[in-house]
């Protein structure tokens, strides 16, 4: 027997039809109340509009520290183009300024060869040991401290505002191995021969026509040396500097150096020192800074240096080496007694990317090479001295210094607790900073001087250098 499907009867039918009507009614008579209440109508506006905005949020505004990092080190102008503002003449000096000097490379300094260190353009020699895989082209050199203005002059000459045409420029730029000239004559006892070579530099720049436009105020010097090497006077001590920042035509040239005077150097601006990561491209420099923020960091403070001599230097320096070997909290790497980790540059970078904090104490003078390979290390610097940075380096730092450092004043009482101090940081702070670390390296990095401005895509410190000389020269001369 096959089953079938029952027929309702007439009244049934009757019955159903009259549930439907009025389930129909129900339903117009609850939209027809929607529709007529303000309230319901805003709160379901505002859930569309939440839904979308979030869907946006997910979909264009990713979350990942990565990302942050592509947009910091991806430059605002075009790669390979020149920020509109910055337009820069390089003099083609006599060699007897610059390139010239190298031929003695051996003798430009009385306390080491420099043969080494001048070479790839002031990069130095290529390190393969970083144990860091960032491509084809190795980033990585043995840079000496004070070779700035050999880099800068390379990078200049293959920057892409540079001009050949000086009606057009607003910058000119004197590369001056200035540097490496005064390290050569520490020991010289005449000063007048020991002043020659600057003295012969003002004669020449005072006669060009470029020069007498402007009286110099639009021309500028890079160098790599402390600007104390250079300012000597009759009534100071005589420690082997020249007087070619007290000259006046000088004066009236911006002075690039990695260590301005505080107090005398108006027209002097800190530049970084090197460290010893140049990279050609976007994707080295966002493949370290990757790395550096993902570093193991189980030590809360290092120190990396030696004892000094003198009681203001050895007093700070002492108490850092005291209070690190009392911690278990801190990694020291004592550089006395020719410390072999202490000239590797795979070892000192180790020290500070398994640091939290790096402590900077001033040296033979106020600011440290060091400083630049904790930031590139992502190690938070710590300060005892205002003049270790925050007087120095106003183009390249942010302005507030809380947000990259901590400050300890080296005669408080801060100094005599270093582990108590930086533990009571609130672990939110401390990453907020080391952010701020990170996205800092590419603009104190000096690139590599054959890099190709398609590839390179962040601006590096002779981009920020540039840009803000335009600025400063552009005031002047209004």
């Amino acid at each position: 027997m096959l089953l079938s499907k029952k027929q309702p009867s007439a009244s049934a039918t009757k019955w159903i039809e009259k549930v439907k009507y009025q389930k129909h009614k129900e339903s117009y008579s609850y939209f027809t109340f929607f529709l007529n209440n303000p309230k319901f109508r805003y709160a379901a506006f505002l859930f569309v509009f939440l839904s979308l905005w979030f869907l946006l949020q997910v979909r264009w505004f990713p979350s990942t520290r990565t990302s942050q990092l592509v947009t910091q080190t991806t430059s605002k102008s075009s790669p390979g183009k020149c920020n509109g503002d910055v337009s820069v003449y390089v003099y083609v000096l006599p060699a007897e300024f610059n390139l010239g000097l190298l031929h003695d490379c051996n003798q430009l300094n009385v306390y080491t060869n420099m043969c080494p260190h001048v070479a790839n353009n002031g990069l130095g020699q290529p390190l393969d040991n970083m144990d860091v895989g960032l491509g084809e082209s190795n980033p990585w050199f043995a840079t000496h401290q004070f070779i700035a203005e050999m880099i800068f002059h390379a990078r200049v000459e293959n920057h892409p505002c540079r001009t050949c045409d000086p009606e057009r420029a607003n910058l000119f730029y004197v590369p001056f191995y200035g540097g490496l000239h005064v390290s050569s004559k520490f020991r010289e006892q005449n000063h007048t021969i020991r002043d020659a070579l600057a003295v012969g530099l003002v004669d020449y720049l005072q006669v060009q026509p470029a020069w007498r436009k402007n009286n110099g105020k639009d021309h500028f010097i890079a160098l790599g040396r402390t600007s104390w090497d250079f300012m000597r006077t009759d009534s100071g001590p005589d420690f082997g500097a020249n007087c070619l920042l007290n000259l006046p035509c000088v004066k009236n040239m911006s002075v690039l150096t990695v260590e301005r005077n505080p107090w005398k150097g108006s027209n002097q601006h800190g530049i970084p020192y090197p460290s010893y990561f140049h990279p050609s491209t976007s994707e080295q420099m966002l493949t370290w800074q990757r790395m550096v923020q993902g570093s193991n960091r189980p030590y809360l403070f290092s120190f990396i240096g030696a004892p000094r001599k003198g009681v203001g230097k050895a007093a700070i320096r002492d108490e850092m080496i005291k209070q690190c070997m009392e911690s278990t909290q801190c990694r020291l790497l004592k550089c006395d007694h020719g410390n072999p980790k202490c000239y590797n540059p795979s070892e000192i970078l180790k020290v500070m990317r398994e640091s939290q904090f790096c402590l900077q104490a001033p040296g033979d003078s106020f600011t440290r090479r060091s400083t630049f390979d904790a930031i590139l290390s992502g190690c938070i610097p710590v300060f005892f001295s205002r003049h270790t940075a925050y007087t120095q380096y106003a183009w390249f730092l942010p302005e507030e210094a809380s947000e990259y450092s901590v400050y300890m004043d080296e005669q408080g009482d801060e100094s005599k607790r270093i582990q108590e101090v930086l533990m009571k940081i609130p672990k939110e702070d401390v990453e907020r900073m080391r952010a701020t670390v990170i996205d800092m390296i590419p603009r104190l990095t000096y690139a590599h001087p054959n890099a190709s401005n398609t590839d390179l895509g962040f601006e590096d410190a002779v981009d920020v250098a540039l840009q803000a000389l335009a600025r400063h020269v552009g005031n002047i001369i209004l």
